[in-house]
């Protein structure tokens, strides 16, 4: 079995040469391994500069931060290999 730990550093090292810098707060969001298939299914978060935000007058009265955080799903085999990788929207 994979611990946490691990999980979290195979998806960093995965995806370090997509991440926009060294301190984009990477997160392992949540974690839950399929027995059947035999990989687990992980969620990841960092932050990433923000560029749909507007700077219109009426944007500056609601929130119109720098960055947004960016959520990607994973597959992770039990031999530690990333067999996918997705786009994650959390449920609000």
């Amino acid at each position: 079995m994979i611990s946490l730990k691990e999980l979290y550093k195979i998806a960093k090292d995965e995806l370090s040469d997509i991440l926009p810098e060294d301190n984009c707060d990477f997160r392992l969001e949540q974690a839950e391994y399929n027995s059947n298939d035999k990989f687990w299914e992980i969620v990841v978060s960092f932050l990433t500069e923000n560029i749909n935000k507007s700077n219109s007058a009426f944007a500056q009265l609601g929130q119109n931060l720098p960055f947004e955080r960016v959520y990607k799903k994973l597959k992770i085999s039990d031999e530690r290999k990333v067999l996918g990788f997705y786009i994650y929207k959390p449920q609000s």
